[in-house]
């Protein structure tokens, strides 16, 4: 006769079958990325009531496409902050090299789609230099990433005002069309083209090293994973979607602003935190985070067709990341409780 399945230990579990036991313990694996979804799925649902209760109608195609245009920034910047605290990093100058790359684009993309597409892996790997930068004074230089990225933050945005003092430049409409197309989200693909290239990081070499490194940096060590290496190839892989993301900020506004990615250092943090991502490194998902990045876009949708104050939207949405954090820990901790 077969062996029996083991009993579990929890006395909660014992009625339960194998087969659903394997499933309560992959949804408290991934809790966060799942309570993500769930709950951008809620605030989509919340939103399109107040719209309706305000309108009269649902969210057309405009209202759709402008929220998915916008947030295309904070999707790669919450990508890139992902990343990095998943080695158990924080990288404060996302805001940054947007910035100083956004102000790039303004002035050197050129009148044509070809040059624009020439000078946007010329931005990207000025995104990846940053990035080295970054990584280098954090993993030889052995400096905490807090105080790094602060200083740099703020040597990425002098640079950044000393290009483009003021407002202006110009994108080619080709250029624009072809990442934030007014007339439809299109943008979506996008969204599902980083979520794919996410799991084949996942599943690489360079994904694995990372998710060691951030668990326990000393096992990592005695199992051949380099933490220079992987510290550092995180920071350029962040530096790299910080200026992907002031690509987009750019061909979002048609022009160049070197202050308008200063609000990103803050929210690619919140996205990755709503995105179930723990900031204590080794835990969480670059899918999650880009639910993260949707779900501040439509929380500010709300505040909005909800009426509320613009002074006060600061406070609400501090609010719900306060109660998304604390909801995420509580549940997560009873599913745990309930797997053993």
């Amino acid at each position: 006769m077969p062996p029996s399945a083991p009993a579990p230990t929890n006395p909660a579990l014992a009625g339960i079958a194998p087969t659903d036991r394997h499933l309560l313990r992959a949804l408290a694996q991934n809790f966060g990325l799942v309570l993500s979804w769930a709950v951008l799925v809620l605030a989509i649902l919340i939103y399109c009531a107040i719209y309706y209760g305000q309108l009269g109608t649902l969210p057309g195609n405009f209202e759709i496409t402008s929220t998915v245009n916008n947030t295309m920034p904070l999707v790669l910047s919450g990508l890139g902050q992902t990343i990095v605290i998943l080695t158990r990093g924080l990288d404060l100058s996302v805001g940054g090299i947007i910035d100083l790359t956004n102000a790039l684009a303004a002035l050197y993309l050129g009148d044509t789609l070809q040059s624009a597409i020439l000078g946007s892996i010329a931005i990207l790997g000025v995104g990846a230099l940053l990035g080295f930068v970054n990584g280098a004074l954090v993993a030889f230089g052995r400096l905490q990433p807090i105080v790094v990225t602060i200083a740099t933050l703020s040597i990425y945005q002098g640079l950044a005002i000393m290009i483009l003092p003021q407002p202006g430049g110009t994108i080619p409409p080709e250029f624009s069309a072809l990442l934030v197309n007014s007339g439809a989200p299109w943008a979506l693909l996008y969204c599902v083209a980083f979520g794919l290239l996410w799991m084949m990081l996942r599943r690489s070499r360079l994904g694995v090293s990372i998710y060691a490194v951030g668990n326990d940096p000393a096992a990592a060590t005695a199992n051949g994973i380099s933490l220079i290496r992987t510290r550092l190839a995180a920071y350029v892989l962040s530096g790299v979607a910080s200026a992907g993301a002031g690509l987009f900020l750019a061909a979002s506004s048609t022009a160049g602003d070197a202050t308008t990615g200063n609000g990103y250092t803050l929210t690619s943090i919140v996205a990755v935190v709503l995105g179930g991502v723990s900031l204590f490194g080794g835990r969480g998902s670059g899918i999650g985070a880009i639910a993260g990045a949707l779900l501040t876009t439509m929380i500010v949708n709300i505040l909005f067709f909800a009426q509320i104050d613009p002074l006060y939207q600061s406070f609400y949405e501090g609010l719900f990341l306060v109660l998304a954090v604390v909801l995420t820990m509580a549940v997560g901790r009873l599913v745990k409780r309930r797997r053993r």
